[in-house]
Formats: C-alpha cells, structure tokens, sequence
C-alpha cells in the first residue's frame, strides 16, 4: 500500500499524542534545533557526495524536522503544515512574477534570481 503525505503527518501527530513515544512528545522547537542542523548537514553532504540513496533518506529526515516543527505549532494554536504549504506556494506564486504573473519577464537564471530578489526587498518593505 503506497503511503502519502497525510499518512505521514498522522503518523507524527501519533508518535507526539497521548499513546506515542516518549521522546517524541517531549519535543520543543528549541529540543529540535540541534536535529536540524545536524539533519540538513546530512543531507548537504549525501549531496556533494552525489550520494543519491542516501539524499532520499537524508531529505526524508529533513522532512520529519519540518512536519515536527508543524505539529508542535499545531498543538500550540498557531498553525498547522497546511499553513505552512499555503504560505510557501503563495510565496512562489508572488516570487516568480514571470511565471505567475503576466508582465514581468526572465530569460535566464541570473534574471529569474534578480526578480526573486525584488520581490523579496518588496516584501520586506510592505512589513
């Protein structure tokens, strides 16, 4: 049976929730910083080591650290990986003007970075 992205999250909730495991309830977003980077250092090297099997795994660890930080958001009341997702692709919608959009226009990489770096300042500005 192939599993999918809810799967996943509901396993979480459950290793965090009343009959879960110990250490995982006991979690914090600050417990889990150290996990994090070492996670994300884990990855950065399975990929100057073009070491693709172990990318999978690697990212999939990366992953477990971003729904983690979700669900502990959750059980705090302030947000949830649902949040997270819609606020990532409407950031991608509003950084990519020349995919999104119908006016600006990038015809290279270093283009397309220079827009994501305007939209971005303009972002900041409007906070």
């Amino acid at each position: 049976m192939k599993k999918n992205f809810t799967d996943l999250i509901d396993t979480i909730a459950t290793l965090r929730g009343p009959n879960g495991c110990p250490w995982d309830k006991k979690q914090t977003h600050e417990s889990l910083v150290k996990c994090l980077q070492n996670e994300s250092q884990e990855l950065i090297d399975a990929i100057h080591n073009k070491d693709t099997e172990n990318m999978k795994e690697e990212l999939g660890d990366v992953l477990l650290q971003v729904i983690m930080h979700a669900q502990i958001a959750k059980e705090e009341g302030l947000f949830d990986i649902e949040d997270v997702m819609i606020y990532l692709d409407e950031k991608l919608h509003r950084r990519h003007p020349h995919v999104f959009g119908d006016h600006a226009q990038a015809t290279s990489p270093e283009e397309a970075l220079a827009l994501w770096k305007e939209m971005k300042k303009k972002e900041r500005e409007n906070k």
